[in-house]
C-alpha cells in the first residue's frame, strides 16, 4: 500500500466495516499504520486469506490483479475499491464507502469471470499459470521481429511477424488488448481473444475463439534474440525457440463482488470515455 490515498481510504473502510460488526483481518506488516484503530486482527497474509469470507482490495487495477490470484486459489470472492487512475475492475470508488453496508444486507451480486490457463512446455520442463486479464508474449525493445504461429486444436490459424501476441479473457479485453486495437467483450462471455502487437501485415486482425479451444503458440527468433512472456503483468520470464505455450480456459474462476450496481457499459462510459485528470 504505497499510495497515501490508498492508506487513507483503507483506514476509512476499516472503520466502517468495524462499525458494521465485521471482523477485519490485515497483514501484520501494516500494523504500524493502524495503531489507533481497535478491533483489527493482524496476522500472516495467507492465513488471513484462509480465514476470511471476502477479500477487499484497495488500489488500482494492478493491485486487484495481484490479489486476484489469492482469491481464485482460495475460492474467496473479491471486492475492489478503486484509488488508482482507472480501476476498471473495481466495484466501488473511494468516495462510495457508505455502500459497504450492502455487504451486511446482501444487496450485491457476485460475477463469475473465466480465467485463462497457460502451460509453457519445453523438452525438459513444463510450467502452468492462470491469468484473469491476459497472457502476453513480446520481444525485447531492440530485437528483430519474431515469427509467431498460432494453432487452434492443432490447426494453424495464424502465421505472422509481430512485436508480440496478447491472449486475453473477456475481462482483459478492456486492458492491453483494447490498447492494441482489440474489441470490447462483455465480461460474462466465455471466449479467448487473440490480438497481435504491431503486426507486419495489412490484414492482421483480432481473432475470437470459443472457450473450449486449445490454442498453441510457438515463435521463432533471429540471431537468438530475447522473447518474454508475462502473466497478468507479473511472472515475466524469458522464452526460447524450443518452447511452446498452450492456452486454454482455466478450470478455476474468480468471483468479483458488484456492490454498486453499475453495469458494464456504464463503467465503460465513465472510465474509458472520460479524459484522464
Amino acid at each position: 500500500m504505497t499510495r497515501e490515498n490508498a492508506l487513507i481510504c483503507a483506514k476509512e473502510a476499516v472503520g466502517k466495516l468495524l462499525e458494521l460488526g465485521f471482523s477485519v483481518y490485515i497483514d501484520c506488516s501494516y500494523k504500524k499504520h493502524y495503531n489507533n484503530i481497535k478491533g483489527i486482527v493482524f496476522g500472516d497474509f495467507k492465513r488471513n486469506v484462509e480465514e476470511c469470507d471476502i477479500i477487499i482490495v484497495i488500489g488500482g487495477d494492478g493491485t486487484i490483479l495481484h490479489s486476484a490470484q489469492f482469491a481464485y486459489c482460495y475460492n474467496k470472492p473479491l471486492l475492489g475499491i478503486n484509488t488508482g487512475t482507472l480501476g476498471f475492475m473495481a466495484s466501488l470508488e473511494s468516495d462510495e464507502l457508505d455502500k459497504l453496508s450492502r455487504l451486511k444486507t446482501g444487496e450485491y451480486v457476485i460475477e463469475k469471470r473465466m480465467l485463462l490457463s497457460a502451460k509453457i512446455n519445453s523438452p525438459s520442463s513444463s510450467k502452468a499459470f492462470n491469468a484473469l486479464n491476459d497472457i502476453v508474449v513480446f520481444k525485447s525493445p531492440f530485437a528483430k521481429l519474431p515469427d509467431f504461429e498460432v494453432s487452434s486444436n492443432g490447426i494453424t490459424v495464424s502465421r505472422i511477424r509481430a512485436d508480440g501476441m496478447i491472449f486475453s479473457t473477456p475481462t482483459g479485453s478492456t486492458a492491453y488488448a483494447l490498447s492494441a486495437g482489440g474489441p470490447i467483450i462483455e465480461p460474462d462471455m466465455e471466449c479467448i481473444e487473440v490480438t497481435q502487437l504491431c503486426a507486419h501485415s495489412l490484414f492482421a486482425r483480432t481473432m475470437i475463439f470459443t472457450a473450449n479451444k486449445m490454442l498453441t503458440l510457438t515463435c521463432k527468433t533471429r540471431d537468438d534474440e530475447d522473447i518474454y512472456i508475462s502473466i497478468d503483468g507479473e511472472n515475466t520470464m524469458k522464452m526460447s525457440d524450443d518452447k511452446e505455450i498452450v492456452i486454454t480456459k482455466s478450470d478455476k474462476v474468480i468471483e468479483l463482488i458488484d456492490i454498486s450496481g453499475s453495469n458494464f457499459y456504464k463503467a465503460i462510459n465513465e472510465k474509458l470515455m472520460r479524459p484522464f485528470k
